[in-house]
């Protein structure tokens, strides 16, 4: 009897990027969309890479984005794959529920009102 060893199943191909899906723009283009009615935003860029998928968010658009909402797919089982960070590159907020790190940013939208 001739013995041959096991075929191994096949491997799911990693995606060679990472990138937004539907629901997850969604989230983000409604919050954009908040916020340039109320001339705060006036310009977006996003970029898709091999680790990260960066949503970037301008003022102008010649300028440093004010906001970079990350998703980064490693980090899921860790701090949360979505990061909501600053200018100065700090991270405002990280979790594991887009809506609820998109919240740092709302707050902006919230004025009094004279």
């Amino acid at each position: 009897m001739n013995m041959q060893p096991p075929t191994p199943f096949p491997r799911p191909k990693l995606p060679e990027q990472v990138s937004f899906d539907r629901v997850e723009l969604g989230e983000i283009l409604t919050l954009y969309g908040r916020m340039v009615a109320a001339g705060e935003w006036r310009d977006y860029g996003i970029s898709c890479l091999r680790e990260v998928a960066v949503f970037s968010i301008f003022r102008r658009t010649a300028e440093n984005p004010l906001y970079r909402i990350e998703k980064r797919p490693k980090l899921r089982d860790r701090q949360g794959m979505y990061a909501v960070i600053g200018l100065d590159g700090r991270i405002l907020k990280r979790g594991h529920d887009l809506r609820n790190v998109l919240r740092v940013l709302e707050k902006k939208l919230i004025r009094a009102i004279d």
